[in-house]
């Protein structure tokens, strides 16, 4: 296959037919020779988070001197994205021939995988063929049942940050979700958790127990940023000092500070990552789309929010980079999200926004957008395209002002593609 036949081959298998389970993905993997069960993997699930954390661990252990598999969800621009070795996206050729291997596996099985599955596959087998040393494998969707827990006991299972995103299917309550990302943690295993939201907290704590899995769980009071500003952040985390992340964020130093929570563990399992490593690697990760700065006359800030839990963190980001400012919004959410507290946390920073739909079945009808920020008092108008969103929200900000686009990731996506496009 070529590279983009791999690719409308997976979107050819959607999951939303399929009953959960890791029942499909095992029996792929077992036809494939089990790829997996050679590679060492650091797990992430959780909210929000799990990307920059995972960017932040694979930047790391790149540069100190392994071979770094990072298979991350969803893409902005390029399926290609998701499954990475050394900072290298798979290349269309590489991609054709795993998927070469994985189709007829899969159409061999009385129930098809689904696309996730496939893709989960498909990056198992792309790092088998590239001796990587570690994996830092993102969930898809919760944890328990996510195709990515079909691995063993990894080196370490982190928790990113916790809130309520999903929950049609995984749960009603904090409790229920946190219970699926808790599906992550293994026997005997080692865990790190962000902590700070009490109720997923008591689950991840009374999981371990159960488990025999050592829990760390960050520990704030070490963190103090020195820095902040649209160039990313200077920070210490006690004993480091002096730390710089790239990351425009306020949330991203605490994210940072949970990967070195969680290098300082793999350090103590035998990982030999020096202190040089820890400050290059840091300096060098790149992580588009959440809080990117692309533009800054005027400011152009793309943030990957798509829930109220994340939304949350970037209000707070704006505050302190923007004080007492109010900001041009270009925005689009999909319809299955919280978008009244979404707008709740938006609407005190907006001084207008413009409303598109991200591309995507989900997506919410821009005049319905419209006019839930309408009756938060922010001025909105529909666009018919990303263009037409980009360019009003660009002449109505001025030179002086600041844009943020933020919302939904496919939204993100899109949104990066046409900047790059009209520079």
């Amino acid at each position: 296959m070529t590279g983009e036949e791999a690719v409308a081959y997976v979107w050819s298998h959607g999951w939303e037919a399929h009953a959960p389970g890791l029942g499909r993905v095992r029996e792929l993997l077992r036809r494939l020779g089990d790829p997996q069960k050679g590679l060492k993997f650091i797990h992430a699930a959780g909210t929000n988070g799990k990307g920059s954390v995972c960017a932040c661990l694979a930047s790391v252990l790149e540069a100190a001197g392994y071979r770094v598999g990072l298979n991350t969800s969803p893409h902005l621009e390029r399926f290609h994205e998701r499954i990475r070795v050394n900072g290298e996206e798979v290349s269309d050729s590489e991609l054709g021939a795993v998927m070469d291997q994985v189709r007829p596996a899969a159409e061999a099985m009385a129930e098809h995988p689904t696309e996730f599955e496939l893709i989960t596959a498909a990056a198992f087998l792309h790092f088998q063929k590239q001796d990587c040393d570690l994996v830092v494998l993102e969930t898809g969707l919760g944890g328990a049942l996510d195709a990515s827990n079909v691995i063993e006991t990894p080196e370490l299972a982190v928790l990113t940050a916790m809130g309520m995103d999903h929950a049609a299917i995984l749960g009603p309550t904090l409790r229920d979700i946190a219970a699926a990302k808790a599906g992550i943690i293994k026997p005997g295993g080692t865990v790190v958790s962000r902590g700070g939201c009490p109720q997923a907290d008591e689950v991840f704590r009374r999981t371990c127990q159960e488990q025999g899995a050592d829990l760390t769980e960050l520990d704030l009071s070490r963190l103090r940023v020195q820095r902040l500003d649209l160039e990313g952040a200077v920070f210490d985390f006690a004993p480091w000092e002096n730390l710089t992340i790239p990351l425009a964020g306020a949330y991203q130093a605490e994210n940072a500070a949970l990967a070195l929570t969680a290098l300082e563990i793999l350090r103590e399992k035998g990982w030999r990552v020096l202190e040089e490593a820890v400050r290059q690697g840091l300096a060098a990760v790149r992580w588009p789309g959440r809080f990117e700065v692309l533009g800054k006359r005027p400011v152009f800030l793309l943030d990957g929010a798509h829930n109220a839990h994340g939304m949350c963190a970037t209000a707070e980001s704006l505050r302190a980079l923007f004080p007492g400012k109010r900001l041009t919004f270009l925005l689009g959410v999909l319809a299955d999200k919280d978008a009244g507290e979404m707008l709740d946390l938006l609407a005190p920073l907006a001084e207008r926004a413009f409303v598109l739909r991200p591309d995507s079945p989900r997506a919410m009808d821009p005049a319905a957008l419209c006019a839930l920020l309408a009756e938060r008092g922010v001025e909105a108008r529909p666009c018919v395209s990303v263009e037409e969103g980009l360019n009003a929200a660009l002449a109505a900000a001025g030179e002086a002002g600041a844009v943020c686009a933020l919302g939904s990731l496919y939204l993100c996506g899109e949104v990066r593609a046409a900047w790059f496009k009209r520079r």
